[in-house]
């Protein structure tokens, strides 16, 4: 069976590169195919698969497999790194959006448009991470605590595993389009020439917050959740 473009990044993550550049979401949909992706945006997948072999043979050093790390380091990283710096720059970037939406606003009304979906996208952000370390991060930790232990771990039919890891990949999905939406009516983050320091920064800021977003839901949504679901499943078997 043909790995997903999830999996595909899973594996070595310098196959990223190849997906952003032809605009493949690996990170939010990352479940579909290589070929799906490909029909999608009307790409030649013999071309496509040819380009991923010479990026992973190419003499850049292999990223951090974070695919071996174990289960309570990853959900450590993911907090400590990416929930600690969205809950950072989400502040900072709504005080540059308010900013220069009230200065420019006027003569560039796209950005009054990127300042309401970072606001929805903001609160959506703080809510799907709370739900995560007070609900699912511990139940995994849980599950993680049992097995190195070798204890019996009762799990209820409609377990957090079950229900939160498909309401968060939802989520994710929704955040991706939100922030493509963000990427296109900001013109891939790049702004007028003639605008302000506080202007570019702004989309610097935004861009940054992007692929720090990018690669947050890529660990959850690639690695974490598949790995946390295959945990639970060996308690289920093992009763």
């Amino acid at each position: 069976m043909e790995r997903s473009i999830g999996q595909i990044v899973a594996d070595d993550y310098r196959s990223a590169a190849v997906f952003d550049r032809y605009g493949i979401d690996f990170c939010c949909n990352g479940d579909q195919s290589l070929e799906t992706a490909c029909q999608q945006k009307q790409l030649d997948i013999v071309e496509l698969r040819k380009l991923l072999h010479t990026t992973l043979l190419g003499p850049k050093p292999k990223p951090t497999d974070f695919k071996s790390w174990p289960l309570d380091l990853l959900i450590n990283y993911i907090e400590k790194k990416h929930h600690r710096y969205t809950v950072e720059k989400i502040p900072v970037i709504h005080r540059y959006l308010n900013d220069i939406c009230r200065e420019y606003g006027a003569q560039h009304p796209e950005l009054n448009q990127i300042f309401e979906i970072f606001i929805t996208s903001s609160v959506e952000l703080r809510v799907q991470m709370e739900m995560e370390e007070l609900v699912l991060f511990p139940f995994i930790q849980k599950m993680l605590t049992a097995k190195y232990n070798s204890k019996t771990l009762h799990i209820p039919h409609f377990a957090p595993i079950n229900i939160h890891v498909l309401a968060l990949a939802h989520n994710h999905r929704i955040e991706g389009k939100r922030l493509r939406k963000i990427e296109a009516l900001s013109h891939n983050y790049t702004p007028p020439e003639d605008s302000s320091k506080a202007y570019k920064k702004t989309f610097v800021l935004l861009r940054e917050f992007y692929k720090d977003l990018q690669f947050h839901i890529h660990l959850e949504n690639n690695i974490l959740f598949p790995k946390s679901t295959l945990l639970e499943k060996e308690f289920r078997t093992s009763v």
